[in-house]
């Protein structure tokens, strides 16, 4: 198996994971159970997808498509106000822009030694 937690499109993918965990808390009862639902299994089947590509698993396209579908369910619960601050957005919108940012740029699947 090949080892990822040292890859930087883990980390920031992780921290993007915890950081939705930590939002959608704090949404309203009415938001939480819908939108954040879908932001909190977004966010984890993203961080899925990052261990699939290193292990040549799954392909860049399903991780980028998954970025896509995250940031879309982002911009609605931004757009109902479900976010209690902008903040709280900006930085996951940013975290997202990080991952993304890294798969553009060549993240490149660490091979399996043994």
């Amino acid at each position: 198996m090949a080892r990822y937690e040292h890859l930087p499109i883990y980390k920031a993918a992780l921290d993007l994971t915890v950081h939705l965990e930590k939002v959608v808390a704090r949404f309203s009862r009415y938001h939480k159970y819908s939108l954040g639902t879908e932001l909190r299994e977004g966010s984890r089947g993203l961080l899925q997808q990052v261990l699939k590509a290193n292990n040549a698993q799954g392909g860049m396209a399903e991780l980028r498509g998954r970025i896509e579908a995250l940031t879309l369910s982002m911009r609605v619960a931004k757009e109902v106000k479900a976010f209690r601050s902008f903040s709280g957005y900006l930085h996951a919108v940013e975290q997202v822009g990080s991952v993304a940012r890294q798969i553009e740029g060549g993240f490149k699947p660490t091979q399996s030694k043994g």
